[in-house]
């Protein structure tokens, strides 16, 4: 079996083009190798990159707003108060989104402190925007820009022990999500993902017409995470490490494409595109 790292030594510059314009590239949090993450600038930047699907996370505030965000909480990591103060480690945990009412969530720095992770990183003053403005936003834009209508990877940020302390229970945060994409009538351009199988599963249910993505970071075979969830998505999303040429192979017999994360060096991301990966999610949309 090939893993990724013996595929990388023997890629040959003859991969060329005409594979990589195959393989869908998908801004992680917008580009947050270039701009703060999750922001309205870093997609608008990822789509001028050329990214076919924007990828991007929600939460629920505590006045049932969807929100654009990562973490479930205010980051010590990149956030800042609205008076510019740091937020200290400890203190982070306590700043809940889904307990703090949006107008106040919008109020907070997301921008402006260098993310260390991201010695590129440009910094800017922004915030965390509602999913309905960042459609609106960036539909606009790409009707502006002449640039192909973007798709939407919408991940749903939920685990079972933070239930109505994080987060709404499934149900809830399915249905507050699916009212912002159906009334922005982006349903035939997104897809949904997540850890979580319980949206996934909901949603498969429920409305089957949605494209759903299961992401996995475990060392569980392929069969044994299908089995958790109970069906088959239309995409299988692992982290990138954990992709083999086997992999990929048994997803595409079952109809699945699979889209690794979070790929961010162009070695890597060759060798992926050699196993014949359908998609790629990075930081880094220039790396293509």
């Amino acid at each position: 079996m090939k893993t990724i790292m013996v595929m990388a030594a023997a890629i040959s510059l003859s991969i060329g083009a005409s594979a990589q314009q195959k393989v869908i590239k998908q801004g992680h949090r917008g580009c947050r190798g270039y701009l703060p993450e999750n922001t309205i600038p870093a997609m608008r930047k990822a789509l001028d990159m050329g990214s076919g699907v924007l990828e991007l996370d929600v939460v629920i505030s505590h006045d049932k707003k969807v929100v654009v965000s990562h973490d479930p909480y205010m980051s010590s990591g990149f956030m800042l108060k609205p008076n510019g103060d740091s937020i200290s480690a400890d203190e982070a945990k306590t700043l809940v989104l889904y307990g703090m009412d949006y107008n106040e969530i919008k109020k907070y720095d997301a921008g402006s402190k260098h993310n260390v992770l991201f010695p590129e990183q440009q910094n800017f003053r922004t915030y965390k925007p509602l999913l309905s403005e960042m459609i609106d936003s960036l539909d606009s834009y790409a009707r502006e820009k002449k640039l192909p209508m973007p798709r939407y990877n919408i991940e749903i940020k939920s685990q079972p022990k933070t239930d109505k302390i994080e987060q709404p229970e499934p149900q809830e945060f399915v249905d507050l999500v699916m009212e912002v994409c159906k009334s922005r009538k982006i349903l035939d351009r997104m897809n949904i993902q997540s850890f979580d199988v319980r949206p996934l599963q909901l949603l498969h249910k429920q409305q089957p017409g949605i494209k759903l993505a299961y992401l996995t970071a475990n060392a569980k075979s392929l069969e044994e995470n299908l089995n958790d969830l109970g069906f088959t998505p239309n995409y299988y999303s692992p982290y990138y490490k954990t992709v083999t040429e086997n992999i990929v192979k048994l997803c595409h017999e079952q109809g699945m494409q699979i889209i690794p994360w979070t790929v961010n060096t162009k070695a890597e991301i060759d060798a992926l595109i050699a196993l014949k990966v359908d998609g790629i999610i990075t930081d880094y949309p220039g790396l293509f």
